[in-house]
Formats: structure tokens, sequence, C-alpha cells
């Protein structure tokens, strides 16, 4: 797994082995981080179900001015925190252990992007509704194409959907 674009690009990042974690694919989020490239300078951006964290690093590097980390399983935090500190980095991150359903409320942000575990379509729900306590100018939601996500969720509505394979990304706004 590496860095796709902007100032780490083809640094590597370290992986977790097994299926605990499903990295977010280089081409998807290369997609992911194409589409949002006019957003993304100066942002506080928050990855939430993490992982290995490659998703928020890669907006760091491509000039997110914060990232927030939010993983509920300690190895991958661990992880994040090691491919952190790699890249000298960790002064620009927040990596908090603990639910995204908890914490999306009390986290500022402009862009939120959420990717829970895929079996687990109620996190969903709860990651949606955690976060329109606090909503974000932008959240991106990673799911399954099998996954039929609602055209609106509280205060967003979906305005693009791109899908790639099995995994899908579902672009929200806010519209209050």
């Amino acid at each position: 797994m590496r860095v796709i674009g902007g100032e780490f690009r083809s640094r590597r990042l370290q992986s977790m082995p097994g299926t605990e974690v499903r990295p977010t694919p280089d081409r998807l989020r290369e997609t992911l981080f194409n589409i949002l490239s006019p957003a993304i300078k100066g942002s506080v951006f928050v990855d939430a179900y993490a992982g290995t964290g490659a998703v928020g690093i890669e907006a760091l590097s491509r000039g997110a001015r914060r990232v927030v980390f939010i993983e509920q399983n300690r190895e991958a935090v661990d992880l994040i925190r090691s491919n952190l500190e790699a890249l000298k980095i960790e002064a620009r991150a927040r990596v908090i252990h603990g639910s995204a359903a908890l914490y999306l409320g009390k986290t500022n942000a402009d862009i939120v992007f959420m990717d829970p575990p895929y079996p687990k379509e109620h996190e969903y729900r709860a990651a949606f509704e955690a976060t329109s306590a606090n909503p974000p100018e932008i959240a991106i939601v990673q799911h399954s194409v099998r996954f039929a996500l609602p055209e609106e969720q509280g205060p967003f509505r979906r305005t693009r959907m791109v899908k790639q394979g099995d995994n899908a990304l579902s672009f929200f706004r806010r519209s209050l």
C-alpha cells in the first residue's frame, strides 16, 4: 500500500495482515481524491473507521490542514500512529481510539470520510446520526455496491456515486 499523490507520493505505508482491516484500494483512493481535489487544501478531514489510516494520510499528503483518525481496533490505531511517525506528520493529526459513532458528532470538520465494515450495515446509520449532530460540508461513505444507501441522510443529500469493482463511494453534501 502506498500514498497515491501529493507531498508523500509513492511513500509506502504499513498494512495489517489478515482480514480484520480492509484498506481502501489504491485506485479507489485516487478516484476519491481526484473528485475532492478542489475542497481538500486547507481542510479539516476526518477518517472514520480509519483502519490503516491510508485515506487520512492521503488527505494530508494532498494538502489537508489537519486529519482526525477514528478507529476502534487497537492494533489499527497503533499502525496509524506508526505510519504518521514514519512520515513525520504526527503534529498534523489526531488519532482517536474509540467508536466512530461516539466521536463523529464531537468533531469539527470540513470533510468526513466513513468506511464502516461492510457487514455491519447498522454502523452506516449510526455514523450518519452522529455526523448529523455537527455536520461537515461534505460526507463521503465507502460501501459495498450491493448496499444501497438512501439519497438523503439527516442534513445530507447524495450528489454523486462512483462504483469500482465491489466498492462504491457515495458523496453527500450538507443541505442545511
